[in-house]
């Protein structure tokens, strides 16, 4: 079997990276001093780093973030009493194995949708299935599901995440359907996985933004409990950001 029939069987196959790094060592002569299993535990590496790369890839397409935030970029330096030490703690995700929500709170532009997505894209590196929604496209989707008839599907497939992530909280008003939508997510997603809330507004207004007291109670107890919260404070960011430009351009 020649050396291009066996690249085209291993790709067959999508041992892609497999494929591709005995292509390499084939043209390069790179494998001529690795032993028989040391030549075969390489391919498989490469395999596997190979699968794991296009698998988080996957995860982070399926999560649709707004923005590819990363834990390495906060910003500590900004007046807006986040801790670095709480926020690294929760970085190491184990806030998912516990089953444990995160939410935060803050005026706008304070960078709680930068922070909840931050764990979110470090969640699917570590390959934790990943959803994240602002409420405006949740209640859109949810809306639309109801007239399509695929509701039952829309929310399966919510609650099978290992991560929620809802943006916005609040500023979208409930109505009776988007309200029984929410229960049917939390209720489902209470002690089985974990979400991350993000709001402009405090928590103790959201019994009422809910409305309909019974459904409100068991939405928030639900919520709430084990849950970690970060209050931001100060200006918003987006604004110290455009006048650090200004300023630089003065000194410029």
């Amino acid at each position: 079997m020649n050396q291009q029939t066996t690249v085209a069987k291993m790709k067959s196959m999508r041992l892609h990276g497999m494929a591709d790094i005995y292509y390499t060592h084939v043209q390069d002569k790179l494998h001529s001093e690795l032993t028989r299993d040391e030549y075969i535990a390489m391919l498989i590496q490469q395999e596997w780093e190979s699968r794991l790369a296009r698998k988080t890839t996957n995860l982070i397409k399926t999560a649709r973030f707004r923005a590819m935030a990363d834990v390495k970029n906060i910003d500590y330096t900004a007046d807006r009493g986040l801790d670095k030490n709480t926020y690294d703690r929760l970085a190491t995700l184990h806030f998912i194995d516990r089953k444990e929500n995160i939410i935060i709170t803050g005026a706008t532009g304070t960078g709680k949708s930068y922070l909840s997505q931050a764990l979110g894209y470090q969640a699917c590196i570590h390959l934790h299935k990943t959803k994240y929604y602002t409420m405006s496209s949740l209640f859109e989707q949810i809306q639309i599901s109801k007239i399509q008839g695929s509701y039952h599907k829309l929310i399966k497939s919510i609650q099978s995440s290992q991560l929620l992530i809802l943006d916005d909280f609040g500023l979208i008003p409930f109505d009776n359907i988007t309200r029984q939508a929410m229960m049917d997510i939390i209720e489902y997603k209470y002690d089985q996985s974990s979400l991350i809330i993000t709001s402009q507004i405090p928590i103790n207004s959201w019994h009422e933004l809910i409305g309909e007291g019974t459904i409100a109670d068991a939405i928030l107890d639900r919520i709430i409990h084990s849950s970690h919260s970060i209050v931001l404070k100060g200006d918003s960011m987006r604004k110290r950001r455009k006048v650090g430009k200004q300023e630089n351009k003065t000194t410029i």
